[in-house]
C-alpha cells in the first residue's frame, strides 16, 4: 500500500498539530517497514528530516487555507498516485475526490464564533467561515474514516453531522516521554523573574482558553494571601497575547503574572516540575496534552470540569468550574495550602496513570485504520 501523509504542518511551531505529526511519523517509521509512504513537507523540514528507504519526501510550499491549496494540492497528490491519503487536519481541497482518512482534532470553530475569536477584519472573517463550513463538511462526509483524539470529539461530530458512529475511530494521543528536565534552578527563575511559588499555564492565548478568568482568579487569590504566588503563562507571542496583556492591566495583575514566549522542551519540563500546578481553564478542547505533560513531570493538574478532561484525566486531575473565577481560585488556594504528603501521593498516582497514553500505541491504531480502510476500498473496487 502507498500511503500519503500531508505533513505541511509538521513542527513544534505548529503547536498541537505539529507535535501530532512529529510523533505519528516517527512511530510509523519505527513500526511499519511493509508499506510505502510519501510525505508532503514545507521547505524547512523537507531539507532537515531524515526518512528511511520506504519513505519519500515531497516539498510542497503551499499555504494552508489558501486558494492555491484548493487548486493545486489535488494535482500534486494525483501525481504521487497514492492508495490512501491521510490529512491530519480538516483542510482537504474540495476538488480532491480520492480515498482519504482525516484527523479532526476538535470542533473549536463550530463553537468559537464572532470577531473576538479572529485577527481578521469582519468581511474576511465571515468569508473564511463560509469556506470553513464547506471544507469541514467535505472532510466529514467524503472521507473513508475519521480519526479523533477523544470520545468527546466523536460525540460532537455525530451530533453536528448525524453520521454513523462507526465512521469515527478514537485514537488517544500520547505525551512526549522525552520532555523531562535535569536542569538546575540556576538562572532560569532569575531570567523569567520568577521570585515566588507559581502556578502555570502552557498553550495558546485564544479566547476559549479562558485566561482572563484565570488572571482574575490569581489576582483575587493574591489579594487574599498578600501577593504570595505568581501565574506563569507560557504562550506564543501573537495578537491574542497582546489582548491578554490588556486584561492583566485591567485586573492590576502586573505583579502577579509573567508571560513567557517560546521556550525549549527542557525548560518547559523544568517549569512544570517546579510549579505548584498547571491550571488549564479551557471552555473546550479536543484532548488535553498539557495536563498529561504536567502529570508526567510531577506536578498537579487543575482543570476545567468539561467532558473531555474528565474522559482523559479521570480522577487524577483537580476540577473547577471554568465559568466562575471563585471556583478556580478555591482550587488554587487548596493546592497552595496542600499537605506535602497528600501532594506527593497525588503526584505519584498521576505519574503512573499517564503511562497509558502513548504515541506508539496511537501510531499502531492509526496504521490499523490505514490497512482496514485500504482493504475495504479494494473490496469495493472488486465488487463494483
Amino acid at each position: 500500500m502507498k500511503i500519503l501523509i500531508d505533513a505541511r504542518l509538521y513542527g513544534l511551531e505548529n503547536a498541537g498539530l505539529g507535535r501530532y505529526l512529529i510523533n505519528l511519523i516517527r512511530e510509523l517509521q519505527n513500526i511499519d517497514l511493509k508499506n510505502d509512504y510519501t510525505i508532503f513537507l514545507k521547505k524547512k523540514y523537507y531539507e532537515s528530516l531524515i526518512v528511511p528507504k520506504n519513505w519519500k519526501k515531497v516539498k510542497v510550499n503551499i499555504r494552508h487555507y489558501s486558494l492555491f491549496e484548493q487548486m493545486f494540492l489535488p494535482l500534486i497528490i494525483k501525481k504521487e498516485n497514492p492508495d490512501l491519503v491521510h490529512f491530519p487536519h480538516f483542510n482537504i481541497p474540495i476538488l480532491f475526490n480520492g480515498n482519504f482518512v482525516v484527523t479532526i482534532h476538535d470542533l473549536l470553530m463550530h463553537r468559537e464564533k464572532g470577531t473576538s475569536a479572529t485577527t481578521l477584519f469582519p468581511p474576511f472573517y465571515f468569508a473564511k467561515r463560509v469556506g470553513y463550513k464547506k471544507t469541514f463538511k467535505h472532510a466529514v462526509f467524503d472521507s473513508q474514516k475519521i480519526i479523533v483524539p477523544s470520545n468527546s470529539v466523536k460525540r460532537d461530530i455525530v451530533s453536528y453531522y448525524k453520521i454513523p458512529e462507526e465512521k469515527i475511530s478514537v485514537t488517544y494521543e500520547g505525551f512526549d516521554e522525552n520532555i523531562h528536565s535535569n536542569l538546575k534552578n540556576g538562572d532560569i527563575f532569575k531570567n523569567f523573574l520568577i521570585d515566588r511559588p507559581y502556578f502555570m499555564y502552557a498553550g495558546n492565548a485564544y479566547p476559549h482558553k479562558n485566561l482572563k478568568r484565570l488572571i482574575e482568579a490569581t489576582q483575587s487569590l493574591n489579594n487574599a494571601l498578600g501577593q504570595k504566588i505568581l501565574l506563569v503563562l507560557v504562550c506564543p507571542r501573537n495578537v491574542f497575547v497582546k489582548r491578554l496583556e490588556k486584561s492583566i492591566k485591567f485586573y492590576k495583575a502586573e505583579n502577579s503574572v509573567r508571560i513567557i514566549n517560546y521556550i525549549s522542551d527542557s525548560i518547559l519540563s523544568f517549569l512544570y516540575k517546579n510549579s505548584l500546578g498547571l491550571v488549564y481553564p479551557s471552555f473546550s478542547e479536543g484532548f488535553g496534552l498539557p495536563g498529561l505533560e504536567a502529570m508526567a513531570n510531577g506536578t498537579l493538574a487543575l482543570v476545567s470540569d468539561i467532558a473531555v478532561f474528565k474522559e482523559i484525566y479521570k480522577n487524577h486531575a483537580i476540577y473547577f468550574n471554568p465559568y466562575d473565577f471563585t471556583s478556580i481560585e478555591k482550587e488554587m488556594k487548596e493546592v497552595y495550602a496542600m499537605d506535602l504528603k497528600k501532594r506527593a501521593r497525588k503526584v505519584k498516582l498521576a505519574k503512573s496513570f499517564v503511562k497509558r497514553y502513548s504515541w506508539h500505541k496511537m501510531a499502531l491504531e492509526t496504521l490499523k485504520i490505514y490497512e482496514e480502510t485500504y482493504k475495504k476500498n479494494s473490496l469495493s473496487l472488486r465488487s463494483g
